[in-house]
């Protein structure tokens, strides 16, 4: 997807949006706005495989996140640096990201 057809959600969409992918939560404000989420796993191999998982699913959107690999933790936080704010792509990456772990 071309970045030029997004823009930034207004404030109300995106209480709406964040209503639709559970446990990912609002930080930072303005231009520096993300939603993020933790992930906690078993093993540090569980949580590095789940990074590249993220790395390949970023590279599939054409849309990168920031991740931060903890041991056994894993912070992704995504934003549209083009709109200086959060569109419809960090949803629909919110949501796939979450899809990449077991049921």
């Amino acid at each position: 997807m071309s970045t030029a057809a997004l823009r930034a959600f207004t404030p109300t969409e995106v209480v709406m949006a964040l209503g639709q992918v559970p446990g990912w939560r609002l930080q930072g404000d303005g231009d520096a706005v993300v939603i993020e989420k933790t992930f906690e796993f078993a093993l540090h191999t569980q949580a590095l495989l789940f990074v590249n998982s993220v790395g390949w699913l970023s590279e599939k959107l054409n849309h990168h996140p920031e991740v931060v690999l903890n041991h056994r933790r894993c912070v992704v936080r995504w934003c549209t640096h083009d709109v200086q704010g959060l569109s419809r792509l960090d949803f629909e990456a919110a949501r796939q990201t979450d899809g990449l772990l077991p049921a």
